[in-house]
């Protein structure tokens, strides 16, 4: 399930660039209700990319978005509930782990869902039972 972090560089600390993937990780794992389960936790990866910050537009002018985008498969987050939850935790991630100035609306997440079988590790297309058998080990 990766995550893909957008940002401008400066907008996030130092240390934030390096810890916001296992924070988001660990957001995930929450809202999903999975806290402990490891075949879980090693679904989840991601990248973080920080770029000029003339590179970064919102509303086609430059500003200093944050973006946080989560590609999962559709059984992940089921609930509004569950994705609000990821979306909360990932913008109070991205709020702590940014420097002094960066606006709360300058935080964007974005939950994408792949179709049943459209997701997949090591080669295989999992769909959402396969991966549900494979997180609880039925």
């Amino acid at each position: 399930m990766p995550i893909t972090v957008t940002a401008p560089r400066g907008v996030l600390t130092p240390a934030g660039e390096r810890e916001i993937l296992p924070r988001l990780t660990d957001a995930l794992v929450e809202a999903s209700g999975l806290t402990g389960n490891k075949t879980f936790l090693s679904f989840v990866g991601g990248t973080v990319h920080v770029l000029p910050p003339e590179d970064v537009y919102a509303g086609g002018t430059n500003r200093p978005v944050v973006m946080v985008e989560l590609k999962l498969p559709s059984i992940g987050l089921p609930t509004p509930e569950a994705r609000a939850a990821f979306v909360h935790a990932a913008t109070a991630v991205v709020e702590e782990l940014t420097g002094p100035g960066h606006e709360r609306e300058n935080t964007w997440v974005n939950i994408l869902n792949a179709p049943d079988g459209g997701w997949g590790i090591g080669g295989r297309a999992l769909t959402g039972e396969q991966l549900v058998r494979e997180i609880t080990g039925a």
